[in-house]
């Protein structure tokens, strides 16, 4: 469509996407050759039919959103709700950082104080925040996830301290909000895509300093959900050495694609047999199903620690 509409009508529907997908438009628009009228006339029939079944409901929800509640409960209370509901909506400055490659944002954040860079790694991509913390030292590393992982909110001085920050290369950066980003989840999501060797230091090095929060990020790297993002060989190596009651129960708890992401991995006479289990079991309690999961995760996890598999930005699945 982008390319149909002509240079200056395309680049003012660009000034609305970010970073990731201008990047993905741009790519598949490189790729594209030879579209034929009948081609285009389709695609420029759907756009206006969807485009007509929408409505201007939600375009400009925040600011209506902050003018109720002002009206109704005042500057102060409303203030401490909106906070909350719209975390991380204004952003400006953190929003142009999402334009650097890792190795600019890198150079720019290392030598600030491990809690600045927390802050600013919890508002990023997983991937990108996962990629400024390979370029950085190894005790650094360590010290930012520890405190991304026991980040509860982010407090107006620290905010203050960010904008500083920002202000060396950014101008206009309007001033930001406090967000309930950070926690163990965000650390465990950024680990999940920097590499095993990365990883594992980064999560030895906080053991050493509170085993309990170790396990809890790792408990939280890779959930039964994630079984979708694991190649299909890595799933049937899974499979191989979980067994077929526990995989049952564990699978009446997950989503249709999971499911579908399981059954094709199998042979068809393995997939139906399964299918029949799945139907003719009556309900499970959630603690069992939640146990069940629990015991697949520890075989995809056992299985990534001896190679056989890889998890997170780990990239394909190694031979053995």
């Amino acid at each position: 469509m982008l390319l149909s509409l002509g240079e200056e009508e395309a680049s003012e529907v660009f000034k609305y996407l970010g970073p990731k997908e201008v990047q993905k438009i741009g790519s598949e628009m490189s790729r594209v050759k030879d579209v034929s009228k009948e081609r285009i006339e389709a695609i420029a029939t759907e756009l206006i039919d969807t485009a007509e079944q929408s409505t201007t409901l939600g375009l400009d929800s925040d600011n209506y959103i902050r003018s109720v509640l002002t009206r109704a409960l005042g500057d102060d209370k409303a203030g401490f709700l909106l906070d909350r509901i719209l975390q991380g909506s204004d952003t400006s400055g953190i929003e142009g950082l999402k334009w650097m490659d890792p190795g600019t944002i890198a150079e720019l954040i290392k030598n600030e104080h491990p809690q600045i860079i927390a802050t600013i790694l919890v508002h990023l991509e997983r991937d990108l925040s996962a990629a400024i913390l390979n370029l950085f030292a190894e005790r650094l590393r360590s010290d930012v996830i520890l405190r991304i992982a026991t980040l509860e909110g982010i407090q107006p001085n620290a905010l203050a301290e960010l904008n500083d920050v920002l202000a060396k290369v950014l101008s206009g950066g309007e001033k930001l909000k406090k967000t309930t980003l950070g926690g163990i989840r965000t650390a465990a999501e950024i680990l999940n895509f920097v590499g095993g060797n990365t990883e594992k230091m980064v999560l030895d090095d906080i053991r050493e300093q509170d085993s309990e929060l170790s396990q809890r990020i790792q408990d939280e790297m890779f959930t039964f959900d994630n079984m979708l993002d694991l190649e299909d060989r890595a799933i049937q190596t899974v499979l191989r050495d979980v067994q077929t009651d526990r995989l049952v129960i564990a699978m009446k708890g997950a989503d249709e694609a999971i499911r579908e992401k399981i059954f094709k991995n199998m042979s068809n006479r393995a997939a139906d047999s399964l299918r029949e289990d799945l139907e003719s079991r009556g309900p499970v309690r959630l603690s069992e199903v939640e146990a069940a999961q629990k015991e697949v995760l520890k075989v995809v996890r056992r299985l990534a620690d001896e190679g056989q598999i890889m998890l997170g930005g780990g990239g394909e699945d190694a031979f053995v």
